[in-house]
């Protein structure tokens, strides 16, 4: 054993030592090894803990002790049976043994606090092993040794026992009724049953005492502080003082630990109650929070009959006691001034916690059945609301949210009244929500002294989500009293502007509050219009075709344009501090349809937008925030702006768009300053176009844009060139160059479609040499990711634009995509494919002929690959997803005979087989379902019997209904059949679904042929008895497409039953 007890403590120094590094491994190894056997090694642990020298110090280093600690712990920690009588009685004796020599005559680990508390979790560890059956008098022996020894002493008890019995108590509570703690950790049912088992035993054995010992050392202590504080000040008083409070400290924490689990009698008694009141009024801040926690967990302690509950909340008098401390601590907040005490603010915080559990508990009993409860309830809580009216307008945002849940609650109640009563308001209730929307308004300001170009990102996102909290509140004070907060809303907006139109001084968290009412005032107004009528008041609904030569101004404006009105005349947005501006920029952009009413308003805030209040502001971060809100106005207000004034406009930007942002390190750090340019790049589109209908040269201004951007990509190219593309500049500056003339593009309208006979535009020609120039790039720089992607970008938006004058860049756009490209990039290429089929139709068809048969077998070479990860996996599915959405949209445009022309049609049979493939894998619903389309759409368009249309005959795809008999009819049968179909799955009810209709439009366009062949082929092929086989045959020919397919997902769904 000494041998073993010395290999730890050696062990533990090498550990420990800093010089020794290459020992660490073998030492800690060989601890954990000792910690992994805890069942026997405890043996050694025990008296590396408590062994003493002779001269009555502890043998041992606090680093050796305190693992020795840790190997009791591992050792009683998952044992939920007793010890065996030896380890008991051997653990028992020296523990005790160490708690007298240590805590009784010592000085209780005076040197290593952290010993301290490690020994009180290793105790409580035994006592929940052993309490039981073991040591029943385990708290009769603590309380034996609580007595003080030192005649001398003044206290009656022992301060280190009565410290060493409150930490267990402590510990005990966490460990067996503690729900955070148990959740914290895993779940074993012999723990729940053991732990369950001595909470019943400590509340029939030993509650009453404890409770009864703890109150004493506590009130016998509070009479000590009191009696050393009128003493004569001098170290050794303010030591004891320390010491006592440290006492009453913990004591308080203790009763508040078991408040919630032991009989509310043993805790509420006449006793009990001024001591606790006296308490949380006393000096030391410490025993203050204390007993807010210990009176919080009374209140909210669980009580079958609520009118036990109510007759707790009526004895304690919380709501007096609470509201007099409030009154008293704001007073002392006051008095304070600038100086703050972040410990009084804490208690403050303490006391709306403990208020708010207050109210709650008294909301609950609001729903109580008994009409005598909900009356003195909701009476009693009617008297605290001015207490939380102050709570909530406390400076300190923490201490304000602290009664958040009280407010929800109480104006719950006041919404679930209102829905049920048309009556009037109460005048009191009136009354307290007129108070509280004057403080939730107050608290909606910014701290005044803020410091905007030092804020922290975090205090502003904290500051953000109070104002959404206190919207909220505004919301359902809303929906209990419109008209009250419609005119304080209202009044302090327009008071607001008014006071700075008029010259006064305000201060910026009073504008930026101001505008932020007009901002919300669309919100918050539930009876206003929509659109245009939000803002004038309309004789009545105007037809939309009507809307365009209507003249607004003619009409008065509602509350909401008032406010509108007199926020883009007064100014205001030339208020010198950043976030005033914002705000104000921030509302013009959200209501723009009131510039559509008052269209004067247009120019002076366009000017705003442009100048050095906006756009040319010197905050980088603004400037960046405008970029968007300026596109979003230009182009929600693109048919009002003057066509004289949009020259003018786009000249004001055009040294903001001069420069685009190519820094390779920024671009590294994802730095947003180039996405926000783009939105200029949008706005000037717009002007441009706008600025093309009026002008003698239409394009005269588009050029002045594009012209100097492809100057520059042209420089990018060349410096790409001769530096052998080593460089990352020059990459980097031809993706952005691409991205802005791109988004250029997305400023003009869409091509239309179809497009008028006469339609000219003179764009085309400069987009048209726009796409060149980027092709130009992208055929020598294709091997570049972000190239490649600017491009798809842009041509997505120049076709947009443009329609079918740049469609013949499209074959060598496709081939330099698909020369170099990811899993990821394809998906997208396909999308982007796509989506020129919506916009061009016709006009994609010779592109199409050139680019399904590579594409496919591209994607089929890739569908191909082995899967050899989750990511290669999903990938796949993606790709798949794409192709099948490509397949359809062309099966379902006017390209659709793409498939079949003489380039593609040697592979169309091919393509048919794959897509029959993928509709039997039932692995993968949604495919499934995909291909089962297309093949539907191949049925309507290459198997309808020959027709004839305006005199031209169109004749079905010779043999392709053999295909169908033949390979496509047996796959739709043999889906419903497969063993890993899952017919409760909602994916595969769709593709059952999908089944029903492809079998639906095959005999709706083969007729009798479809039947027959089904009925008398193909069914008794499957062995189907005949009566079946007529039953099912008869529904499908009789049914529509709607109550067949429920018939087939039924049919299907009980013969895999049976």
């Amino acid at each position: 054993m000494d041998q073993e007890i010395e290999r730890v403590v050696q062990a533990i120094a090498v550990a420990s030592d800093v010089q020794q590094t290459n020992l660490h491994p073998d030492a800690l190894a060989y601890l954990q090894s000792v910690e992994q056997n805890a069942s026997e090694t405890w043996r050694i642990a025990l008296p590396l803990f408590v062994d003493a020298t002779p001269e009555g110090t502890r043998k041992y280093p606090t680093q050796v002790r305190f693992f020795a600690l840790r190997v009791l712990d591992d050792f009683l920690e998952s044992r939920f049976e007793p010890l065996d009588q030896d380890t008991f009685q051997t653990l028992q004796q020296n523990l005790v043994a160490y708690i007298q020599s240590e805590y009784v005559y010592g000085n209780s680990e005076a040197n290593a606090s952290f010993l301290r508390n490690k020994f009180s979790h290793t105790l409580t560890l035994f006592f929940l092993c052993t309490y039981m059956d073991q040591w029943p008098t385990f708290f009769a022996d603590i309380f034996s040794l609580i007595r003080s020894s030192e005649s001398s002493s003044s206290s009656i008890f022992n301060r280190h026992i009565s410290l060493l019995f409150f930490h267990l108590v402590l510990e005990i509570s966490g460990e067996v009724a503690d729900q955070m703690i148990k959740a914290a950790r895993q779940y074993t049912s012999m723990r729940a049953d053991r732990d369950t088992r001595v909470r019943d035993a400590m509340r029939e054995r030993d509650a009453n005492r404890i409770n009864e010992a703890v109150l004493t050392i506590v009130a016998e202590g509070t009479e000590r502080m009191s009696n050393l504080r009128k003493a004569t000040e001098s170290p050794d008083t303010t030591r004891q003082l320390d010491e006592v409070v440290e006492v009453v400290d913990w004591g308080i924490r203790t009763f508040g630990s078991y408040v919630g689990w032991i009989d509310i009698n043993l805790t509420i008694t006449p006793t009990t109650i001024p001591l606790l009141f006296a308490l949380l009024d006393d000096p030391s801040l410490p025993i203050r929070l204390a007993t807010c926690v210990a009176i919080l967990r009374i209140v909210s302690k669980g009580l079958k009959e609520p009118g036990d509950k109510l007759q707790l909340l009526k004895v304690l008098s919380l709501g007096q006691v609470i509201d007099a401390l409030e009154q008293k601590t704001r007073q002392q907040q006051i008095e304070r001034g600038e100086d703050v005490d972040e410990g009084e603010e804490s208690y403050r915080e303490s006391l709306g916690k403990l208020f708010n559990v207050f109210g709650l508990e008294l909301c609950k009993l609001e729903d109580a059945p008994e009409e005598q409860v909900r009356s003195e309830a909701s009476n009693y809580l009617s008297q605290c609301l001015p207490a939380l009216i102050r709570f909530m307008a406390d400076e300190y945002d923490d201490t304000c949210s602290t009664v958040f849940p009280l407010l929800q609650a109480i104006l719950a109640n006041y919404k679930r009244i209102r829905k049920v009563s048309s009556d009037p308001i109460d005048p009191a209730k009136r009354s307290f929500l007129s108070s509280l929307l004057e403080v939730i308004l107050t608290k909606m300001k910014w701290e005044p002294t803020t410091d905007i170009d030092d804020i922290d990102e975090d205090d502003s996102s904290e500051f953000e989500k109070l104002r959404k909290d206190l919207r909220i509140f505004m919301d359902s004070i809303l929906t209990v009293d419109q008209e009250l907060v419609t005119d304080a809303v209202r009044n302090l907006g327009l008071t607001t502007i008014s006071a700075y139109q008029n010259g006064v001084n305000l201060p910026w968290h009073e504008a930026e509050l101001g505008i932020y009412m007009v901002f919300i005032f669309g919100e918050i107004n539930k009876s206003g219009g929509k659109g245009r009528a939000a803002f004038c008041q309309t004789p009545s609904a105007i037809d939309k075709e009507k809307r365009k030569g209507t003249d607004y101004s003619e009409y008065a404006l509602t509350t909401h344009g008032e406010l509108l009105l007199a926020l883009t005349r007064s100014g205001i947005s030339a208020y010198p501090h950043r976030y005033v501006a914002l705000q104000f920029f921030e509302t013009v952009s959200r209501y723009t349809d009131f510039f559509k009413v008052r269209k004067e308003c247009i120019v002076p805030t366009l000017e705003a937008f442009v100048d050095q209040r906006g756009l040319h502001h010197p905050d980088k971060a603004l400037r960046s925030r405008l970029s968007f809100l300026f596109s979003r106005f230009i182009r929600e207000n693109k048919n009002d702006i003057p066509t004289d004034i949009c020259q003018t406009l786009s000249e004001s930007v055009r040294d903001l768009t001069d420069e685009v942002e190519t820094d390779v390190l920024t671009e590294a750090a994802k730095n947003a300053t180039f996405e926000t340019q783009l939105f200029l790049f949008e706005a000037v589109g717009i002007l441009c176009w706008l600025a093309g209908k009026s002008s003698p040269e239409p394009t005269s201004l588009l050029l002045s844009f594009v012209q100097p951007l492809m100057d520059r990509l042209s420089e990018s190219f060349q410096a790409f060139g001769s530096k052998g593309g080593q460089d990352l500049v020059p990459i980097v500056a031809t993706h952005h160059l691409i991205y802005a003339l791109g988004t250029i593009a997305k400023g003009y309208p869409d091509y239309p479609s179809p497009a008028p006979s006469d339609y000219v535009s003179p764009s085309l020609d400069v987009f048209a040499q726009v796409a060149q120039a980027i092709l130009v790039c992208l055929e020598n720089m294709n091997v570049f990711k972000i190239v490649r992607e600017a491009t798809r970008f842009a041509f997505a938006r120049i076709l947009g634009t443009a329609g079918p004058s740049v469609t013949s860049y499209i074959p060598a756009l496709m081939a330099n995509l698909l020369r170099h490209f990811e899993p990821s990039e394809l998906v997208e290429f396909v999308n982007f494919i796509t989506l020129l089929i919506f916009k061009l139709q016709d006009d994609m068809f010779p592109v199409l002929d050139e680019l399904i048969g590579p594409l496919g077998n591209h994607i089929g070479n890739l569908l191909s690959q082995p899967i050899s990860d989750p990511d290669v996996e999903k990938e796949q599915m993606e790709t798949k997803k794409a192709y099948l959405s490509l397949l359809n949209s062309i099966i379902n445009s006017k390209s659709h005979s793409v498939f079949i022309s003489e380039r593609n049609n040697a592979t169309f049979e091919p393509l048919l087989q794959s897509m029959a493939g993928i509709a039997e894998d039932v692995s993968d619903p949604a495919s499934e379902k995909a291909a089962f389309t297309f093949l539907s759409r191949c049925v309507t368009t290459w198997a309808t019997p020959p027709t004839a249309v305006n005199g031209v005959t169109h004749n079905p795809l010779p043999g392709f209904e053999r295909f169908i008999y033949e390979r496509i009819v047996p796959a739709a049968f043999r889906v419903p059949a497969a063993p890993d179909l899952n017919v409760k799955d909602g994916q595969v009810t769709v593709v059952l679904h999908e089944l029903a209709n492809f079998l639906h439009t095959l005999t709706r366009t083969r007729g009798n042929e479809a039947y027959d062949f089904l009925l008398n082929v193909f069914l008794p092929s499957q062995n189907w008895p005949s009566e079946m086989a007529i039953e099912f045959t008869t529904k499908l020919r009789d049914l529509d497409p709607k109550a067949f397919r429920k018939y087939f997902t039924d049919f299907v769904r009980s013969s895999r039953s049976s």
